[in-house]
C-alpha cells in the first residue's frame, strides 16, 4: 500500500485518518455504573498527547488544508472570495447578540439596521422592496419563485412552466421543479447568450417566469436583455434574476433597470460573507412594487419614527425562523457600508479586470467573449479534471471543471476582485505548466498533496463515513 500523510498509520489496519500515528492514547478503566451491562464497557481509550504534540499536530493539519488564506480560489460561478475579518469582529460583538423573541420596541437598533440593509440592497439591485429572510442563495431562489407563483395565483393566472437557459446554475432547475413547475430548457445561441428566436418559441401562456443570470455563466452580458424582458412580459411571465454574478455589475448596472421583476442576492458572492458550505448563509430577495405584497413574513418597515415587523398583505409566509440569519446580514451590512458607493464600483471594476488579465496570461483557449468577472477556457484535448488535479501540485487551487457543457473540457475561472497581480501571475504560471504536460503525468496527479487522487465514483456510490474500518456485520 502507498502511504501518504492522509493515510499514514503505524500498522496495516487500513485506517485513513490524517497523522493518526501522532495521536497518543491511554486506556482508562471504567468504574462500576448503574447502567445495564450491555450499555457499559470495562475500559475506554482516550487521547493523551502532550501539549506540544497537540499544538504541532493541529498546525500540521491546518497546513495540509488549502483555504482562501492560503491563496486564490478561482472557482468559476462559485465566487470564493476572501471574507474580511472586520465583519467577523462586528458580528460577534456582545451587543449584536439579540434574542429574536424580544419585543420590537426593545430592538429598534436591530430593526433600523435591517431596514437600512433592505434599502441598500434595493438600490443596488434596482428593486422596490427586499426581504432578508431566506437563509441561503438557493433558499432565496425558491422564495423568489414562490413569490412569482403567488403573484400569478393572486391574479387568477395559473401557469405551469419556467423557462431556464441550458447554461444556468443547477439550482435554477431544481428550484423551478420544487415549486411545482415544468422546466423548459432554453438552448444558447452560437454566441453563448440567449437566442431571442428560441426564447420566443419557448414562452407562451403557460410561462410563469424566465430565470436568467446576467452576466451569464460564461461571463457574457446579455446584450439583448431589454428585448428578452419584453418577450417574457408580453407573454405574461415574470423575469427572474439569479444574483450569482451581480459582483460584475455593482454600481454600473441594475437588474431592475433591465426589466427584472424579482431577484435574489448571493451575499457570499457579492458582499464577501462566508460561503456557508451548507451552514448559515443569507439570500435576500428583491422585488418590484407589484410583487412587494407577496414578500415573506415578517418584513421590516418604518412607522411613527421607529421600526416594526409586519406581515405583507399577500405574504407567502415564513421561509426561515424569525428574520433570517442575523449575523450574516450584519456582515453584509458592514461590508456594504465600509465600501460605500465608490468601493462597490471599484470592486466590480477589479473583478472584471482580474478575470480579463488572467485570461490573457494563460495558454488555454477562451472561446466566448468579451466576458466580465469570469471566463470559461477549454482544456481540450486534455481532460479538464486531470488538468485541475495537476494544478494542485503547483500549489494553487484549480478552477471549476466540466461546466458549463457548452465549452468542451471547461475550465471555469473566476479570480475575484480581491486578488493581486502577483497572485494572478502565480495562477497563470500553474496554467502554463499544466498546459505543457503529457496525459500520463496528468492522470497520475496530484502527487505533492497531503492526499492522493481519490476514487470519486467509488466514494459517491459507497461512502465511508467513519475513520475506522467497519465490521461487515455492523
Amino acid at each position: 500500500m502507498k502511504y501518504d500523510q492522509a493515510r499514514w498509520t503505524d500498522d496495516d489496519d487500513e485506517r485513513y485518518e490524517p497523522l493518526l500515528s501522532e495521536k497518543a492514547n491511554r486506556e482508562v478503566a471504567v468504574e462500576d455504573s448503574p447502567l445495564p451491562d450491555d450499555l457499559t464497557r470495562d475500559s475506554l481509550e482516550l487521547p493523551d498527547p502532550a501539549e506540544p504534540e497537540l499544538a504541532r499536530h493541529y498546525t500540521r493539519l491546518s497546513q495540509m488544508n488549502y483555504g482562501v488564506e492560503s491563496g486564490p480560489f478561482p472557482l468559476g460561478s462559485c465566487t470564493m472570495k476572501y471574507n474580511p475579518s472586520f465583519t467577523e469582529d462586528i458580528s460577534r460583538r456582545a451587543d449584536a447578540a439579540v434574542h429574536p423573541d424580544r419585543p420590537d420596541s426593545t430592538v429598534q437598533g436591530t430593526l433600523a439596521l435591517c431596514h437600512r440593509l433592505q434599502d441598500y440592497l434595493g438600490r443596488i439591485g434596482g428593486m422596490d422592496a427586499v426581504t432578508l429572510q431566506p437563509p441561503a442563495g438557493a433558499a432565496g431562489e425558491f422564495t423568489g419563485i414562490q413569490i412569482a407563483k403567488a403573484y400569478h395565483q393572486h391574479n387568477d393566472d395559473e401557469r405551469s412552466e419556467v423557462v431556464i437557459p441550458d447554461s444556468a446554475h443547477g439550482t435554477n432547475f431544481a428550484t423551478a421543479a420544487m415549486a411545482g413547475y415544468d422546466v423548459v430548457e432554453l438552448p444558447s445561441g452560437e454566441d453563448g447568450r440567449v437566442d431571442i428566436e428560441a426564447l420566443e418559441a419557448a414562452v407562451g401562456e403557460e410561462t410563469a417566469a424566465l430565470m436568467l443570470t446576467n452576466p451569464n455563466t460564461l461571463g457574457l452580458f446579455e446584450r439583448d436583455i431589454e428585448a428578452i424582458a419584453d418577450v417574457v412580459h408580453d407573454a405574461g411571465g415574470l423575469l427572474y434574476y439569479d444574483g450569482a454574478n451581480l459582483n460584475a455589475l455593482l454600481g454600473r448596472a441594475r437588474p431592475g433597470d433591465m426589466g427584472f421583476d424579482v431577484m435574489h442576492y448571493n451575499v457570499h458572492k457579492t458582499f464577501a460573507t462566508p460561503h456557508g458550505g451548507g451552514g448559515p448563509g443569507a439570500g435576500p430577495v428583491g422585488v418590484t412594487e407589484d410583487l412587494a405584497g407577496f414578500l415573506p413574513d415578517p418584513h421590516v418597515r418604518s412607522k411613527d419614527g421607529g421600526f416594526e415587523y409586519y406581515t405583507p398583505d399577500h405574504s407567502v409566509g415564513k421561509v426561515h425562523g424569525y428574520y433570517g440569519n442575523w449575523p450574516v446580514l450584519l456582515k453584509t451590512f458592514a461590508y456594504v457600508t465600509r465600501l460605500g458607493d465608490a468601493g462597490l464600483i471599484d470592486a466590480s471594476a477589479k473583478a472584471v479586470l482580474n478575470a480579463n488579465y488572467l485570461a490573457e496570461q494563460i495558454p488555454y483557449e477562451v472561446p466566448f467573449g468579451p466576458f466580465h468577472h469570469e471566463f470559461v477556457a477549454s482544456a481540450s484535448p486534455q481532460d479538464a479534471a486531470d488538468a485541475a488535479k495537476r494544478m494542485l501540485d503547483h500549489g494553487v487551487h484549480p478552477p471549476t471543471t466540466k461546466w458549463p457543457e457548452i465549452v468542451d473540457e471547461a475550465l471555469m475561472t473566476e479570480p475575484t476582485e480581491g486578488e493581486s497581480k502577483r497572485s494572478l501571475d502565480q495562477l497563470a504560471a500553474a496554467f502554463e505548466a499544466v498546459h505543457g504536460e503529457d496525459d500520463e503525468t496528468l492522470a497520475s496527479a496530484p502527487e505533492r498533496t497531503a492526499a492522493g487522487r481519490i476514487d470519486q465514483v467509488g466514494a459517491a456510490r459507497n461512502p465511508r463515513l467513519s475513520w475506522q474500518a467497519l465490521d461487515s456485520e455492523t
